[in-house]
């Protein structure tokens, strides 16, 4: 496979002419998971390797074969590598993301095998907990889910307005200006909740904006480790100065444009996983559509999941 900067793709048709067999996808992966050198077993990590002439590696140490999907969300599909490559240009190219009928209809398979090739794919995304942000951060939560006035007056859900979380999921997020997101959905948004969260993701000396729900105002001031600027939503005050929540609730609109708009209805069951999404497309929002597709590859070791853990 020839030389290419791979921060100028474009087009899925630049992909397809850049990988135009199995072995130029295996090569391209060889570069990213072992950085261009030697073959490493994923039995014996000093071992030397053996190429085969079926395109699988031999671990010299232990007699065992195995293949450049393994150990990442590819490993034991049938599914060839440049249709791998199509699904994932697909999901890190659109700024909302591919939903599993226009995967389905871009490389020919079931509906099923759409799904849970966009699944696996979203094991890469899975977000960091313990990565600290400092400085500048804001603090919010959002809700998930159905709205009463879209609904027939024989389906409305009663008392399920503002924090009710009756037919909403409610998502909590952290948010560093200039930086990146955390996303993770709670069950409740209540004070002790929200503590953990903040006291393991937010480094001491930081300061948090927020609005004026008590949660926060409880959290952090039983901390005593953060400077705390509210801003009072309730009486029309969006911003005090330096003080506002006006970036994470732009990424909450992001969020919902991109599952309601894309998606269309999420399980709440599978919500994190799309929520991993959205914040790992934000988060590398300054880097190219090639640069987006190699990262996601050279971070795809270690993330393998089966159909049966997925649905458990």
């Amino acid at each position: 496979m020839k030389t290419v900067n791979f921060g100028e793709f474009k087009s899925l048709k630049q992909v397809f002419n850049t990988f135009k067999t199995e072995t130029d996808c295996v090569r391209f992966l060889e570069c990213k998971l072992w950085g261009g050198k030697t073959p490493i077993s994923p039995y014996d990590p000093t071992s030397k390797v053996y190429r085969r002439k079926d395109g699988y590696y031999r671990c010299k140490n232990t007699g065992k074969n195995f293949s450049i999907k393994k150990d990442t969300f590819m490993e034991n599909s049938n599914i060839h590598l440049r249709d791998w490559f199509v699904a994932v240009y697909l999901i890190t190219s659109n700024k909302q993301g591919v939903n599993t009928s226009q995967l389905r209809m871009s490389i020919d398979v079931s509906k099923k095998t759409a799904w849970f090739m966009l699944q696996r794919i979203r094991q890469v995304y899975i977000q960091k907990p313990n990565e600290k942000f400092d400085g500048e951060i804001e603090v919010d939560e959002s809700y998930i889910g159905g709205k009463n006035k879209n609904r027939h007056r024989d389906k409305k859900v009663k008392q399920s307005q503002g924090r009710s979380t009756i037919d909403k999921a409610p998502v909590f997020g952290i948010l560093q200006r200039g930086g990146k997101v955390y996303t993770k959905v709670v069950n409740n948004v209540q004070w002790k909740t929200l503590t953990s969260t903040i006291l393991r993701k937010v480094k001491a000396g930081s300061t948090i904006y927020s609005d004026e729900y008590s949660a926060y105002q409880k959290v952090i001031g039983k901390a005593k480790t953060f400077t705390h600027e509210i801003v009072i939503h309730s009486k029309g005050n969006y911003a005090n100065g330096n003080a506002h929540t006006n970036n994470i609730e732009g990424f909450w609109n992001i969020t919902k444009d991109t599952i309601c708009g894309t998606y269309n209805h999420v399980s709440r069951k599978y919500l994190q996983r799309y929520c991993d999404e959205v914040s790992f497309r934000f988060n590398n929002r300054k880097v190219t559509r090639g640069e987006a597709f190699c990262e996601l590859f050279a971070n795809c070791k270690g993330t393998r999941i089966t159909y049966k853990q997925l649905v458990a």
